[in-house]
């Protein structure tokens, strides 16, 4: 016997196949094969340096993912069960889908470190543990919002697969407005969504994060449990037996969840995740069906016809215009961002400038440099924050070029996070130390100029070479002249510090310059993915709405009327289709909308 869930889905299958939407019939045909397979994959998600990988790695007790604060996960790391350890690279080939390349288990960090593979799409990693034997796969994914596109594109590519998703967040800070977009994304393709808070032995006030976490959860309506978690004491309970510091770590509450409400709840997520689908996909069923029933049963379908087509060629008209506003305004910010990121290094150059007019590299430096590396930063911040601000502004006003208004018009999850990164240290100059040798060396060497030319005058008087005024004018002479290269040799070394503040700032301006351009094209290639399937959809539903009003035209009134019972029966059947997926979920779906 089939469960219900598995009819439910055939069901609607069926309805996309009759209702002539192919896409949707093979979304829903993929949803099913994976729902089918033995294996749960639970996706461990987040932004980057939140403690993904430790977190797999303590739950699997074995350092098979990459950690370090010099390391991120490049690529989906699949952990299963395997009698025996084993590693491989997969990538896929010219001549076959897929390659495997096996390395050894304790060499794979490094080998996905170094990126030797390429066209690496996923690494394979095989554990004899009790917790995978059921068929249970971990999966450590690239951060979302890292500044290569691709990495988080084979994330979202994962979470697709997904029967199940830890969405990973460090309790040195509360839940960010990035965090809760990724979260609420992540349950519109997944609601199985538990919220691991890692780190809790770094952070001391983690039950003040853990707290407030659960009223911003409650705030944004998303019903996902919070569990605090310590990898590292953890992973330190496991080395030395510690049964203590292992309940301390918060482990064994998220192993109970992982057990109880994903590994023996595989049916209860089947039943979620199926009646998500399903329910998106009814809803686009419903749409047309409900304006060829209003078009079939009114007496002005002629007007309909007109008013459809009408909204037809407005989106044709409008699609061209919303990527010309688009192109435009993105190469206006991004030209508006690069002069503002020159405008505040030239003020900070301005400013440093005028503070080695007077003041000394050699007494200085430190505190000087502190300053640059703080000026620097908030420069980079400022305009970062300014590049975000003025791209949602541009999506808002490429969504007002839409000729219709709908809650999905503005994307969500295509802004990065802050790809802001130190560059290198300042370089402090050579800073010329005038010793007293030097100075006593510089002293005689002036002094001789005055003693000799005093003493020759002198020595026409009778007196002898050396004497009392000839002495006088030589330290007088050798004093200047220590003052004269005191004078230079500062000069020398301010010049030589405005050189190497400028040479930092040229760093600073290509790296984070090309940061920032990289950023604007991650935004205008996610806005220009985004509105281009949205205008697709637009188009399919107001085409499919025109055709629907053609067709009532067409039919006289016996054919309107026997076609207008048929579409209120499709609707009625649609309908109860769409309760019987409602019941699936444990919370009730949005209705269907009955009426035009």
């Amino acid at each position: 016997m089939s469960a219900p869930w598995l009819d439910v889905l055939d069901d609607t299958i069926r309805s996309c196949v009759t209702h002539n939407r192919p896409d949707l019939a093979e979304r829903l045909r993929e949803q099913r094969a994976r729902q089918l397979d033995p294996k749960l994959r639970v996706l461990v998600l987040g932004e980057p340096r939140q403690g993904k990988s430790q977190l797999v790695n303590a739950l699997v007790n074995a350092s098979v993912c990459a950690v370090g604060d010099d390391v991120t996960t490049t690529v989906p790391t699949f952990v299963q069960h395997a009698e025996t350890p084993s590693a491989a690279l997969v990538r896929t080939n010219a001549d076959t889908p897929t390659e495997r390349i096996p390395v050894p288990i304790d060499r794979l960090a490094g080998e996905l470190r170094a990126g030797r593979v390429d066209r690496l799409v996923r690494a394979e990693v095989g554990l004899p543990r009790a917790l995978l034997t059921s068929g249970l796969v971990l999966i450590d994914t690239p951060g979302v919002g890292d500044p290569r596109p691709a990495r988080t594109a084979s994330t979202f590519a994962a979470l697709l697969q997904a029967d199940a998703v830890l969405m990973v967040s460090d309790a040195t800070a509360e839940l960010t407005a990035s965090e809760l977009d990724l979260l609420k994304r992540a349950m519109a393709s997944c609601p199985n969504v538990v919220v691991v808070l890692t780190k809790i032995d770094l952070a001391t006030r983690w039950r003040h994060v853990l707290e407030r976490n659960r009223g911003r959860l409650a705030r944004a309506g998303v019903a996902a449990k919070l569990i605090p978690v310590s990898a590292a004491l953890r992973l330190r309970a496991a080395r030395t037996g510690d049964r203590a510091l292992n309940a301390e770590s918060g482990f064994p509450e998220l192993l109970a969840c992982v057990q109880r409400d994903i590994v023996a709840a595989a049916d209860v997520l089947a039943r979620r995740t199926v009646a998500v689908t399903a329910a998106s996909a009814l809803r686009q069923l419903v749409v047309p069906v409900r304006e060829e029933l209003t078009a079939h049963g009114s007496p002005v379908a002629v007007a309909r016809l007109n008013e459809a087509q009408r909204r037809v060629d407005e989106l044709r008209r409008r699609s061209a215009r919303w990527q010309a506003v688009l192109a435009d305004e993105m190469a206006d910010l991004v030209s508006d961002v690069e002069y503002d990121l020159r405008d505040r290094t030239r003020r900070i150059l301005r400013e440093v400038d005028r503070v080695f007019e007077t003041a000394d590299p050699a007494r200085g430096w430190d505190a000087f440099e502190e300053w640059l590396e703080d000026n620097l930063t908030e420069a980079a911040a400022a305009n970062f924050a300014w590049l975000l601000d003025r791209s949602r502004w541009v999506a808002e006003k490429v969504a007002r070029s839409f000729p219709v208004h709908r809650d999905d018009l503005l994307p969500e999850g295509v802004f990065p996070p802050d790809v802001l990164d130190r560059v290198a240290k300042l370089d402090k100059p050579l800073i010329e130390r005038f010793t007293v040798g030097q100075k006593l060396f510089t002293g005689l060497r002036g002094s001789y100029g005055g003693v000799l030319m005093l003493g020759l005058v002198t020595s026409l008087a009778g007196m002898p070479l050396i004497n009392a005024i000839s002495l006088g004018a030589g330290a007088l002479f050798g004093g200047k002249t220590v003052l004269d290269e005191s004078e230079q040799r500062l000069r020398r070394r301010q010049a030589a510090a405005r050189v190497a503040a400028q040479r930092h700032v040229d760093d600073f301006l290509l790296k984070f310059g090309k940061d920032f351009r990289d950023a604007a094209r991650h935004i205008q290639r996610s806005l220009r993915t985004h509105f281009s399937t949205l205008a697709d959809e637009l188009q399919e539903t107001l085409l499919e709405s025109a055709r629907s009003a053609r067709r009532a035209v067409q039919e006289d009134t016996t054919a309107r009327e026997r076609r207008t019972q048929e579409a209120k029966r499709e609707l009625d059947r649609l309908v109860r289709l769409y309760q019987r997926v409602q019941a699936l979920g444990d919370e009730r779906a949005a209705p269907l909308v009955l009426s035009a």
